[in-house]
This record gives structure tokens, C-alpha cells and sequence, in this order.
């Protein structure tokens, strides 16, 4: 599965061999006088790393990053606050030790060392011939062990990980007794996890703030967190009576100091107009105790997940929030993940909001792309990845979008379970133009508002496209599309300015299609599955028998049937316009991917370790 990841890869220019001998033993030379600098320095400056993540759920291990565009290339810093013998650090298509491409430090007891390497399909360890995780320094301090080390985004090594846009799933392991070679290492006795960040946050100038910023905080009421492993915990808030329309600018979490390792994400919700009150409600958010009211509370204000920093809104715009017909009150919901079970841990973490009484020229807004809610776009069980396409079409921007069209600033993707990779991508008179967000990584266990590193133009009559790819190996009966968690979606969020009347912009497989589908399938199956009117479609889904003809047609089906579109207003209504059994768009022209171009592999000698002087090690 790796292979997605590590066949596209950077063009590498051929270089004389005169030439690489001279950049080689320069190249050397400087590393040695930047770790011999590193080893006696002091412990590198906080604003040198700007993103920062726990990787482990006690906090032991923590990393510190850096992106470089010019360089193309991330620095990490790594505290280790208790070394044993060593440690595994790396990324992988979704968190597996297996084909992972890694950075490893290990000890025999007295001598240590620092290596690139990778893991085969059986989790067994190789040295790396092309050691592209670049060693820079390691240095104790009282806190710990910290390790910097440098690794481009792409290294033409088809061994490598490319670090892309999106999620990135890193991987730990810590070695808990001496190692004598790299070989030797066993990775799946190792106590070890996985944490998932975006490594390659958008380079984005921080806006001016006005004077009259005032902030407010939404947090837990010092909460008990639950010892259990997962707890989606819910607070209610409220604006006070009278307040008026603010623009919020931007908004940050607020973590209760050593619980950074528990609180895992962070939303807040504002409740529906309609309703002139809601109950409080502080506990869990599946609590037959919560009340059925709260389900109204669904409009985003602000969602935060571990490894993200402070959201800003463009100077131009905010999100509107207080005044009239917009309701006082707001839920919290925090996604607490305590694996080690943890007893008795206080918390009162939460999001501070930063509003401003002087109205920005734009409210934001937040429309809703890709697929309608409804059991007639499925997933065959088994598929290692099926896709499903929902349209934002060009009838639908022209009539609900302004003549200068809208700006999205930010994206939150969305499927259940089964969710692996989603891309929107913008399209105009037939012709991809620009991706607006993707993630080839994509975990619905990592779920955030991300600023873009550009701002996407859209005007009436463009089109905005969003592809979802699942896997269902481990389903034994089809997945329809459905609120339930072990239903499915594909949503993308677009967070955009101006605010328009449209809200949705969504497609689904025209139903009229669908069921001459099942009519096919019961033609050309022995025995008749019932297709009668009070026959549910989730129903007849359960009971296709999934062979190669029924799971081609209705990939077929979903790429040439007609759609009904919904184009939605604020209101849940939608525009005037005749929106059922509407084409396909139409796509001629698709971006394309960069090609890889990398010379053929001299077969190089797997390379040598970097040996460090740590000092004996032994176990704590």
C-alpha cells in the first residue's frame, strides 16, 4: 500500500561523478562541525520548531517541527525524556510498522547509532543504501535526549515516504533493551504507537488584528476525564443575553497543562436558531441522559485537532456570530483519547475565541460539497478502494454564486469509517483547474479546519468536484451512504467569503437509475431478491451477492448515470431550477500528476550508521 505514496517523487538531475565526490566530502565535512556544534550546544531555541506534538499518550516522546518550502524539506527535534536503547521514528500509508520508512537510533549498551531505514511487508528492518533522514545533532538536557534531524519531502529513494499535503501518519517505537544490529531489532515486540499530524502547514503571514480584539473561552468545567480509552465529552455554553454581531477573526486551544497527550480534538458548535433555549448538558456525548435537543447544535464555529496552532481568519472577513437570528448558545465537544486508561485526570481544556465588534467587510461562510446523505451512493464490502464521486455543478454556481464569485480560505474534510483519501478539485468549462483540498492519507480520526496555502477563486459556472476513496476489506455487507458511523459520507466543509444563500451543493446517483441497477442484478441472479416498492434501498443493497458483474455495474453505474442535485439554500430549500436526473459534468481535461523522473539506482552498498557518543545507556 506504501507504493501510492512512493512512486511519485521528484525529478533528480544527473550529476558527474567529479561533481558528487566534491559535494559529497563537503557535505561531510559540514555535518561534522554541525554535530559536534549540536552535541555541545545548548537546547535549540522554542521558536525555531514551531509545531509541536505529543507522540505517545504519556507524553515521553515529544516532537518539534519546521517546514522549509525553499528547501522543500521538514526539520524534526525529538525530546526523548526517558531514552532507554533507543527508538524508531518514521512514517507509513496509515501507521503501520510494515513497509514504513524510518528514522532509527539504537544502542548495544555502550556504543550508539543513528540510521535511515525501512521495513518490508514483514516488518523486517534494512538500512537504507540512500540515507535521506539527515542526522544534524543530539544534545541531553535535563528534560531529555533531543534529536534533530532533517528529511526533504521528496527524495527520489523508492524506499522513502513522500511527505504530501494532508495527514501524515508517524510511527514510534521505543527499544527497551540493547540492540546489536539493526537486523536485529524485532518491531513487533516493540512498545510503540502511531500519531497523525499535517507535517506541511501552509506558510501563511499572520493577519493584522484590530484593537478592540476581545477573546472569550469555551471550555469544560473541570471535567473528570472518563477511564476509557475514547469519551466524546459535551458542555453547553452561552453567549450573553443581548449580545450583539461580532466577527470572530480567530480562535486557538486552550489545553490543561499535562493533558496534551489526552485531548485529542475540540469543537465548537453553535444550536439552531430556531429554538428559543437549550438545556445545560455537561457529560458524555452519547449519554442516554443527553438531551435530544443538543442534536441541533451542528453549525461550526471553531474545530481544533493535536498539531494544530491558532486559526486565523482573512483580513477581509469573519465568521459571524451573535445579534439577531443567530441563537446565544454554543456547544463544546471534546474528543478525549486516554489508552493507558488513565484515572481521575482533571481537565478544562477548550477553545478561546477572538472576536471584534467592528465588523470586517465579509462574513464567512461554510458550504457544504460532495455527497447528499442518502443510502443510494454505496460501497461493495471487500473493496481495497471504491470510489465515490459528489458534484457541485455549473448550473448551481451560476445561479447561486455573485458575479465575482467566492473565495475559500479553509477546508475541513469528512467521511465515516471507511474514509481513505478525499480530493475537491475545481473545475471550469471542463477543464480541471486547481485542486482546492486533498488528503491521500485521510483518517476520520484526524478531522480539522485547515487554512489553504492559497486562497481558491470560484465563480458562477465553475464546477467543484469531491472524490472519496474507501476501503471495506473488512465488511462483509455493503456500506450505504447515512448518518450512522458505520454508514458513510464524503464532505468537504469549504470555510469561503463572501456569505452566500447557498449552503449545499451536493449530488447523489439519480434513484430512477439505481433501480433498474437492482433490476440487472435480480435478471442476472438465481435466486430473486425482492425489489418491491416497501423493500428499503439499504435492504436491497444487503442482499446483492457481491461477484465481479454486480460491483462493475454499479461502478459503472456511478460514473455515467444522471444525478439529482441539491442545491440548497440556508433553509434547507433549494434554488428554483429543475435539479433531478441532471448530466454528469462533464471533465475533458484532468491537472496532472508531476511524473516522476528519477535516474536508475546504481545499487549502492547499504550505507553506514552514524555512531553517536550518548554515553552508556542502560535501563531506567
Amino acid at each position: 500500500r506504501m507504493q501510492s505514496s512512493r512512486s511519485k517523487s521528484c525529478s533528480c538531475p544527473s550529476l558527474k561523478l567529479r561533481e558528487v565526490a566534491s559535494m559529497y566530502f563537503t557535505l561531510v565535512a559540514a555535518f561534522l562541525v554541525i554535530l559536534v556544534v549540536a552535541l555541545q550546544g545548548s537546547a535549540p531555541r522554542q521558536s525555531d520548531f514551531p509545531y509541536k506534538v505529543p507522540l505517545d499518550p504519556q507524553g515521553l516522546l515529544e516532537l518539534s517541527w519546521n517546514v522549509s518550502y525553499p528547501e522543500q524539506a521538514v526539520h524534526f527535534q525529538l525530546l526523548i525524556r526517558e531514552l532507554h536503547f533507543g527508538l524508531l521514528f518514521g512514517m507509513s500509508d496509515r501507521g503501520e510498522f510494515e513497509n514504513a520508512d524510518l528514522a532509527v537510533l539504537w544502542s548495544d549498551g555502550h556504543n550508539s547509532y543513528f540510521g535511515d531505514a525501512w521495513s518490508d511487508a514483514k516488518g523486517q528492518l534494512h538500512m537504507d543504501s540512500q540515507q535521506d533522514y539527515q542526522l544534524l545533532g543530539a544534545r541531553r538536557a535535563p528534560e531529555g535526549l533531543y534529536l534533530l534531524f532533517r528529511r526533504a519531502f521528496s527524495t527520489c529513494d523508492p524506499k522513502d515516504y513522500l511527505i504530501e499535503d494532508g495527514t501524515v501518519h508517524l510511527i514510534y517505537g521505543i527499544l527497551e533493551k540493547p540492540v546489536h544490529s539493526l537486523q536485529a531489532i524485532n518491531v513487533s515486540a516493540l512498545h510503540g504507537g502511531l500519531q497523525r499530524v499535517q507535517l506541511l502547514k501552509p506558510n501563511i503571514s499572520i493577519p493584522q488584528l484590530p484593537r478592540d480584539m476581545k477573546s472569550m473561552e469555551i471550555t469544560a468545567p473541570d471535567v473528570v476525564i472518563p477511564s476509557q480509552e475514547t469519551t466524546y465529552w459535551c458542555y453547553m455554553a452561552e453567549l450573553p443575553e443581548g449580545f450583539p454581531k461580532h466577527h470572530i477573526i480567530m480562535y486557538e486551544p486552550v489545553v490543561t497543562a499535562g493533558n496534551e497527550a489526552l485531548v485529542h480534538h475540540m469543537e465548537v458548535f453553535q444550536c439552531a436558531a430556531d429554538f428559543d433555549s437549550f438545556p445545560h448538558y455537561n457529560g458524555p456525548c452519547d449519554s442516554k441522559m443527553k438531551p435530544e435537543r443538543l442534536n441541533y447544535c451542528r453549525h461550526v464555529l471553531a474545530a481544533w485537532a493535536m498539531g494544530a496552532q491558532a486559526f486565523y481568519y482573512p483580513e477581509e472577513a469573519g465568521l459571524a456570530f451573535g445579534g439577531p437570528g443567530s441563537s446565544r448558545y454554543l456547544r463544546l465537544e471534546i474528543h478525549y483519547h486516554n489508552p493507558l486508561v488513565f484515572k481521575g485526570r482533571r481537565d478544562s481544556s477548550g477553545i478561546r475565541l477572538y472576536y471584534t465588534a467592528t465588523l470586517r467587510p465579509y462574513d464567512a461562510g461554510i458550504m457544504e460539497l460532495g455527497l447528499v446523505y442518502t443510502p443510494v451512493m454505496a460501497i461493495p464490502p471487500g473493496e481495497d478502494s471504491f470510489i465515490l464521486t459528489g458534484y457541485c455543478t455549473d448550473k448551481c454556481t451560476q445561479l447561486a454564486l455573485p458575479s465575482a464569485g467566492i473565495r475559500i480560505f479553509a477546508s475541513q474534510l469528512h467521511t465515516h469509517l471507511a474514509g481513505r483519501k478525499v480530493v475537491t478539485v475545481l473545475a471550469r468549462h471542463g477543464r480541471e483547474r486547481q485542486v482546492v483540498n486533498a488528503d491521500s492519507h485521510y483518517s476520520p480520526h484526524f478531522q480539522e479546519i485547515r487554512m489553504l496555502k492559497e486562497v481558491v477563486a470560484v465563480f458562477p459556472g465553475d464546477e467543484l468536484i469531491t472524490t472519496c476513496t474507501y476501503n471495506t476489506e473488512d465488511r462483509s455487507r455493503a456500506t450505504v451512504g447515512g448518518f450512522g458511523i458505520l454508514e458513510e459520507m464524503c464532505v468537504n466543509y469549504v470555510h469561503y467569503y463572501p456569505q452566500t444563500q447557498l449552503e449545499l451543493c451536493k449530488s447523489a446517483v439519480d434513484p430512477g437509475y439505481l433501480h433498474r441497477y437492482f433490476n440487472l442484478v435480480n435478471r442476472f441472479n438465481d435466486e430473486d431478491i425482492c425489489m418491491c416498492p416497501q423493500v428499503s434501498v439499504p435492504q436491497q443493497f444487503y442482499s446483492i451477492p457481491w461477484n465481479t458483474f454486480n460491483r462493475d455495474v454499479l461502478k459503472s453505474l456511478y460514473s455515467f448515470a444522471p444525478i439529482s442535485m441539491h442545491c440548497n439554500k440556508s433553509s434547507a430549500v433549494r434554488f428554483p431550477g429543475q435539479w433531478e436526473k441532471q448530466p454528469l459534468p462533464s471533465v475533458t481535461e484532468r491537472l496532472r500528476e508531476p511524473s516522476p523522473r528519477c535516474p536508475p539506482s546504481p545499487g549502492a552498498q547499504p550505507a553506514a550508521p552514524v555512531p553517536l557518543h550518548l554515553g552508556q545507556l542502560r535501563r531506567d
